[in-house]
């Protein structure tokens, strides 16, 4: 096949065509945004305690049934026990009265039989209050957070293949609808086991919407509005989804009506298979030429240009001639490249957990749950905008280890903030997320322009597993807040801080072409630094290609 950019060079490289196409595109990441964190409200747990029976108390033995413990200098009640109530009844029944003759404190306790009380002052109902995911059963709710990320990695796995084989537009909507109807069962789960099965669902239509609707994009636009749309379009406006979160959440207290509503607006996206074209690029890998030029005839209409008679010779619709398939044992094969994807596999790794642990905390923070999970999205708009002026100009090796550095640090400093000073440890924490959300913008294009084309999909494939990895493990991670809540500030801080050091030995990409060929690649600092450099010369059929400079150790030459 020719190149496709030049045969459409007529379109132009803006225009209503691609302007409509743009934004069109981008709705859909709205719908990712607030179906991919309503866990975060799903799964809250209000103030609890063991529910007392209709028995005959005094009223000072029911308030003084429930044991007290100090927490940060404060009394709190207990959440998973209670007196025993057999004990209390006969106390009760004797006319004794706690604090006066009897101390409470020696009294034999137990767990919560008869069920338990949720309060009610901001969630009406949520998986945690409607099958007691509290106490024994606490860790039901970071697994249940957890079978969404494990979707995200199956989705990620297959909808690639899915989209090569039945296109873009296809599984872009398809996946819509399967979100939908997943969002939707999931509402109405007899079961904690089936709202982790649907969820499991949900993450992988999800990811799929996200990666083929990223792809149809980035093979629609022009070369101007595609770097617009990969760097700020789509995380603008999954953005604006995790922002109207809240907002939903806000007036929909009942978390079932709450996934039924969010369920529901993927309806709007229906009327968009009429107006969102498929991709002729893919359609031309297929051989369906005739397909593809209605619809770049359609774009040049819309864009006011006259189209060429011929847009697709027949002569560079011809095969190209087979090439080597790259896998990932090719990986292992290069000392080089097995460091920087070892280091590129942990650099995503601690990202992802500190950006979703601090996504999924929002809940326990103090202060209001709905303005809180507000603020940890408005965090991310400025960040992405910073990030994409500052990769034009920064290097990026030392722009991603200095917010790894923020992100770590400010994680590391919350837990000295006394509780007196909320405010502060709310105003760090979202310090942190933006120096993870900038991270997280960064390590993409960084990773992406460390490996050569030929194995680039497999080592982002490969780092993208490693992120699924981090995103399920974030979850658990906030959970060890219930026995310590520093134990995962400094659990995240730690591992980013650590990250941001391996990070200093990937090798710098700002104003470097991309690498073609694996002998282009460039090495990794330090460790990985003994590795002999490979030179390459002229090729009669590729043209001349720059000699690299050798290492200190022997060249090997190579003529491609």
């Amino acid at each position: 096949m020719g190149d496709y950019d030049e045969d459409t060079a007529f379109l132009g490289q803006t225009g209503p065509y691609f302007w409509t196409t743009f934004f069109l595109l981008n709705t859909v990441f709205v719908s990712t945004g607030f179906n991919g964190l309503y866990i975060v409200f799903v799964g809250a747990a209000p103030k609890h305690h063991c529910l007392i029976p209709d028995v005959n108390l005094t009223d000072e033995w029911r308030d003084a049934i429930i044991p007290v413990r100090i927490v940060d200098g404060a009394e709190v009640q207990s959440q998973c026990s209670r007196y025993k109530l057999d004990v209390v009844r006969n106390l009760s029944a004797e006319g004794s009265i706690p604090g006066r003759g009897v101390n409470v404190t020696n009294l034999e306790q137990e767990g919560c039989l008869d069920g338990w009380i949720y309060s009610k002052d901001i969630y009406q109902s949520t998986i945690v209050t409607e099958w007691d995911l509290v106490c024994d059963n606490q860790w039901k709710v970071p697994f249940a957070s957890s079978t969404l990320f494990v979707g995200y990695l199956v989705g990620s796995l297959i909808s690639g293949q899915l989209s090569d084989r039945y296109g873009r537009k296809k599984v872009v909507f398809i996946s819509l609808g399967a979100q939908c109807l997943s969002v939707l069962l999931q509402s109405f789960s007899h079961s904690w086991r089936m709202f982790c099965i649907m969820f499991l669902f949900v993450g992988a239509s999800q990811i799929s919407i996200y990666i083929s609707a990223f792809v149809l994009g980035t093979e629609v636009l022009s070369k101007t509005m595609r770097v617009l749309f990969t760097t700020l379009g789509a995380f603008l406006f999954y953005c604006i989804g995790y922002m109207t979160l809240p907002w939903i959440a806000y007036g929909i207290r009942e978390w079932r009506t709450l996934l039924a509503v969010l369920s529901a607006t993927s309806v709007v996206y229906i009327p968009l298979w009429w107006f969102v074209p498929e991709s002729p690029r893919w359609l031309i890998t297929q051989g369906r030429v005739e397909e593809a030029e209605p619809i770049v005839r359609d774009a040049a209409r819309r864009n006011k240009v006259d189209a060429p008679a011929i847009i697709f010779k027949e002569s560079e619709l011809q095969e190209m001639s087979p090439s080597k398939t790259y896998t990932m044992l090719d990986i292992l094969k290069s000392k080089n490249i097995r460091c920087i994807t070892l280091m590129c596999l942990l650099l995503w790794m601690a990202i992802n957990i500190g950006y979703f642990g601090l996504s999924l905390n929002t809940s326990n923070l103090s202060g209001n749950p709905f303005m809180n999970c507000f603020l940890s999205a408005t965090t991310e708009v400025p960040a992405y905008v910073v990030s994409t002026w500052l990769l034009k100009k920064c290097p990026r090796r030392v722009l991603l280890s200095s917010f790894l550095v923020i992100g770590g640090g400010v994680l590391l400093l919350i837990q000295f903030i006394p509780d007196t000073l909320q405010h502060v440890a709310l105003a760090l924490e979202m310090t942190g997320k933006f120096g993870f959300t900038m991270a997280f913008s960064i390590v993409y294009i960084y990773t992406a322009e460390i490996y050569p084309t030929v194995l680039r999909n497999v080592g982002m494939g490969m780092c993208s597993s490693a992120a699924r990895i981090g995103s399920i493990t974030a979850p658990y991670v906030i959970y060890l807040g219930t026995y310590n809540k520093v134990l995962p500030y400094i659990l995240m801080g730690s591992l980013t801080i650590a990250s941001s050091v391996v990070n200093l030995f990937l090798p710098e990409t700002l104003h470097k072409d991309l690498p073609e060929t694996v002998e282009q690649m460039q090495e990794c600092q330090g460790v990985c630094s003994g590795a002999k450099k490979e030179k390459y010369v002229e090729n009669g059929a590729m043209g001349n290609l720059p000699v690299q400079h050798e290492a200190k150790s022997d060249v090997q030459t190579l003529t491609l």
